[in-house]
């Protein structure tokens, strides 16, 4: 039946012809945009997702920024504790040189001098955008951003990568009292032992690596010093803390330096072992009134910073066959130190390094994911705009032929 008040076949054409141009609208948008997904319209869960995925990319492009940050200041670091080690290397010749008796060791005390003046010079310029990790005056450990990380729930939590500072600290000169004695129930100003033989339990709340502790013993009305005394000052019988180290083995290494300093001074009797958490004072005969104050404290240098690894090399001095003998032992424990430092910066550096790399792939791995996600097959989308453009063309002519169906009725009428 034909009618010129319906036109089914304008309308079947029309809607062709509508859904012809949506199709073909939307091609275009993918070539101009160049995405399949450009909003959450177009497919909200690919949209969602691609969308998380990019926040991750921009957190690893920051990561990426603190890790170089991180590697240079660890290199830095590792340069100038090289440095050091070499200078002290040389320094140790000059210390051997020092044991034949037929040498100047003035002169050769000079030299001394002036390469712990090249070493102190070398730690404090050791410093990158203002932040020192050998002057002591940095923070235990410097955290190095080089992870974020997120679970299945969308809980988002980051990783470090944690570098201890190494206290290369020089001129240790006075006990910093401000820091507090460490000794038994804490607070007390020193810990006193009177009897025969005595133990105490020394709690040290943190031992830093790096940083010098000492001993000190001072008596009161011990027979032949009624007015009391100092029969070991700080810095005289000190230890310094590696990795790692415990309070126990801060009261081993003192006991040990105290035996090392009785050989060659009066102790008057005294004796120190340690033993785990307990340091034992020992003195036959100590009468009664007798006693022996005991404290540890931390060594600091003339600015207040902790002394560190290095303090004992401003006690060198080889001008006398007694002090060359003395100093040929503690240059061997500075040059540990410093390529100890050495190797805990390289080996930081080395997984700084590593992390760098896998930051940077994971980056390209994202975004490689995030482009199949949303990315438009520009091969597809062009043979589809050149087919969707010929549709148009047909449905148009379909179109054009469904409106000239009433003027066919007219001839109906003739």
């Amino acid at each position: 039946m034909s009618s010129i008040l319906t036109n089914t076949s304008a309308m079947v054409a029309l809607q062709t012809m509508r859904g012809i141009n949506t199709n073909l609208a939307q091609t275009q948008n993918e070539i101009s945009t160049g995405k399949s997904v450009a909003n959450a319209r177009d497919n909200a869960a690919v949209w969602a997702v691609s969308k998380t995925m990019e926040a991750d990319v921009k957190g690893f492009s920051a990561i990426s920024d603190t890790l170089a940050l991180g590697r240079s200041t660890i290199g830095v670091a590792r340069a100038a504790a090289e440095t050091v080690t070499d200078l002290l290397t040389e320094m140790q010749g000059k210390i051997v040189a020092a044991q034949e008796d037929n040498v100047d060791r003035a002169k050769i005390q000079n030299d001394v001098d002036a390469l712990s003046k090249q070493i102190q010079a070398v730690v404090g310029a050791a410093q990158f955008n203002g932040l020192n990790l050998l002057n002591g005056s940095s923070a235990d450990e410097v955290s190095i951003l080089s992870s974020l990380d997120r679970a299945s729930d969308g809980q988002v939590s980051t990783s470090t990568i944690d570098v201890g500072a190494r206290n290369f600290g020089i001129n240790a000169s006075v006990v910093d009292t401000t820091d507090g004695t460490y000794a038994a129930g804490g607070g007390a100003a020193a810990q006193t032992i009177d009897g025969v033989n005595a133990s105490r339990d020394f709690t040290i709340a943190t031992v830093t690596a790096g940083t010098a502790y000492s001993l000190s013993l001072d008596f009161t009305g011990i027979a032949g010093d009624d007015a009391g005394g100092t029969l070991a000052a700080s810095g005289d019988i000190a230890y310094v803390a590696a990795a790692g180290d415990t309070a126990a083995d801060v009261l081993a290494g003192l006991a040990a330096a105290f035996e090392a300093w009785a050989g060659d001074n009066d102790a008057g009797g005294i004796t120190v072992a340690a033993s785990g958490n307990d340091l034992t004072i020992e003195r036959a005969g100590l009468g009664v009134g007798e006693t022996i104050a005991v404290a540890i404290d931390t060594v600091v240098s003339d600015d207040n910073q902790a002394a560190g690894g290095l303090f004992a090399m401003a006690g060198i001095d080889v001008s006398t066959a007694e002090g060359a003998e003395s100093a040929l032992d503690q240059i061997e424990g500075l040059i540990q130190f410093a390529i100890g430092a050495a190797a805990d910066f390289g080996s930081a550096q080395g997984r700084i390094d590593t992390q760098a790399e896998f930051v940077q792939n994971l980056t390209d791995a994202l975004t490689t994911g995030i482009g199949a996600l949303v990315d438009a097959d520009m091969e597809a989308a062009s043979a589809r705009l050149q087919a969707l453009q010929v549709q148009q063309q047909l449905a148009i002519q379909s179109l054009s032929i469904a409106n000239q169906a009433p003027q066919n009725i007219l001839a109906l009428f003739r």
